[in-house]
């Protein structure tokens, strides 16, 4: 191969630069660029496995040249492809300003695009591939349309960063700014301070709506994966970038398991060069044309599913119905309460009350939810006229054992699915928000009444799980976060908490809680 480091890339208005590295085949054969935008370092080999040694990406799956979350060169350039690799304006050496998903950055974005569909070794269709970031950008500057891109494989990556990551529910994320500035802070300029904007911009207003990518404006082919595991920083995003872009060609496939792990994976790499392929160098017979325009792993365990073939997302075969809350007895229930009852717990899990509200149901027969969940919950705070809600789906076996999955990319006991909201930010955004998905505002904060209960629509993340006969979904609500991994190794931390005293689920009669699940129907064989 031919390595190129520190190519200068013109970009902007102004006169900048910014450094790309190039591996190319040593060959005359035009190659198909694969451009990777990343805030991580082009020039750190950064095996994951290393890094995070419980990722489950095996050392004989990436070569050394293989940087964060990015296309492994050693692998792509025997089959006719170049990858770029850039650090963003304002990172390490690259000129102008960090300015993280801004429209600036795209724009800066499509440049080396254009720069690499019009080099001379180039074919000149432009791919977009890589994990988290390195997918996040894709949205942006897919949005734009540069002349050259002609596919994108966005790989688990959020698209509104006040949603997504800087404020799940309107609650502040503590853990993620803090500890991010330790991978993308260097810099010989400027680098935008997360942490002061965050606090600076508590309500969704014109900064945060300047870092939401215009998704229907995208239109080009598009290679979608997501997965239930990255609860609070990529699985809503990617799935609802899938649902909302314009491309005629996309596919979605949304997994159980560790994100790193499967975009490495021999097979799913396989797979990505068979959408490549197809797209950017119009190589025939790769087989994406039978693909089936969305797959869904349904999870029965870690590491354990089954696929299911769709059309759309949401899938178009769930149907919606009511779990409803009985606080007497801890128990939910298809048929509604009559009676109206409650079950209080500590909003600050000190210890003087119960730290949490759980309700449970024992299926009777085999059971598949996949998709959004809703937790329509009547609450009270009896002291305060604010409140933290925090919302997991657990799966229980028959024995009421805790039935563990794929949590972020580390993990093997995670949850179901998880949910937050700030009782002030409840007010819903009407044109966005359906029955099935609660889209908040976010646009003024609406304080509660002392001891008075007020209903709150919780979007609960988008999961999909098989429970046999027998087994158990389990409800958990309190006023912390629920799962507690070492901040520096997961992305869904809330230290700063409105909570006071006891807080109070109200159930039954007048106060029709209760989990609006999408259930699909039993495959033919089942």
């Amino acid at each position: 191969m031919v390595v190129e480091r520190d190519v200068a890339v013109p970009f902007g208005d102004e006169g900048h630069v910014l450094y790309v590295d190039v591996y190319r085949p040593d060959t005359d054969v035009p190659a198909a660029p694969l451009v990777s935008w990343s805030p991580y370092g082009k020039h750190n080999p950064a095996p994951i496995g290393q890094i995070y040694p419980a990722a489950g990406v095996r050392p004989e799956w990436t070569s050394d040249l293989t940087t964060f979350e990015a296309p492994d060169p050693e692998y792509w350039l025997p089959h006719g492809y170049a990858l770029v690799l850039a650090d963003c304006p304002g990172t390490w050496y690259s000129e102008g300003r960090a300015t993280y998903h801004s429209p600036e950055e795209a724009r800066a974005f499509a440049d080396p695009v254009e720069w690499a569909g019009t080099q001379p070794w180039s074919a000149g269709k432009v791919g977009l591939s890589g994990v988290s970031y390195l997918a996040s950008l894709q949205w942006r500057v897919a949005a734009l349309d540069p002349p050259h891109l002609a596919a994108i494989n966005p790989w688990e990556g959020w698209n509104d960063t006040y949603r997504e990551v800087a404020r799940h529910g309107g609650i502040p994320e503590t853990s993620f700014w803090p500890y991010i500035w330790e991978r993308w802070g260097a810099s010989t300029t400027e680098i935008e301070d997360l942490e002061a904007e965050t606090a600076a911009h508590p309500f969704f207003d014109d900064f945060w709506a300047s870092k939401v990518p215009p998704l229907e404006d995208v239109r080009v082919p598009a290679y979608v994966v997501a997965s239930w595991a990255d609860q609070g920083l990529h699985s809503r995003g990617t799935l609802e970038g899938f649902r909302r872009i314009s491309s005629e060609q996309k596919w979605l496939d949304v997994h159980g398991r560790k994100k790193w792990a499967y975009y490495y994976e021999p097979e799913m790499v396989e797979r990505q060069r068979a959408f490549f392929d197809y797209f950017l160098l119009d190589r025939p017979g790769t087989g994406i044309e039978s693909w089936p325009r969305v797959r869904a792993e349904v999870r029965s365990a870690y590491d354990e599913g089954t696929w299911r073939d769709a059309r759309e997302w949401p899938l178009e075969d769930v149907g919606y119905r009511r779990l409803f809350l009985r606080a007497g007895d801890a128990s939910l229930s298809w048929a509604a309460p009559g009676d109206e009852e409650e079950a209080g717990y500590d909003g600050l899990g000190s210890g003087l009350a119960p730290r949490r509200a759980t309700f449970e149901i024992t299926f009777e027969e085999a059971a598949e939810i996949v998709g959004h969940v809703k937790a329509a919950l009547w609450v009270s705070a009896d002291e305060a006229d604010d409140m933290d809600v925090f919302v997991a789906l657990f799966k229980l076996d028959a024995e009421g054992r805790q039935v563990g999955f794929a949590y972020y990319g580390q993990f093997e006991d995670g949850p179901v699915a998880n949910g937050w909201l700030r009782a002030s930010h409840r007010e819903l955004d009407p044109e966005r928000s359906t029955e099935s998905m609660p889209v908040l505002a976010h646009r003024r904060a609406l304080p509660l009444t002392p001891g008075e209960p007020t209903r709150l629509d919780v979007e609960v993340w988008p999961s999909g799980t098989r429970f046999e006969a027998g087994e158990r979904l389990l409800l958990v609500v309190q006023g912390s976060d629920v799962m507690r991994y070492p901040e520096h190794l997961t992305f869904a931390r809330h230290r700063e908490t409105v909570n006071r005293g006891r807080q109070v689920v109200h159930t039954g009669g007048r106060f029709d809680s209760h989990l609006l699940v999408p259930v699909l129907p039993p495959l033919p064989d089942s």
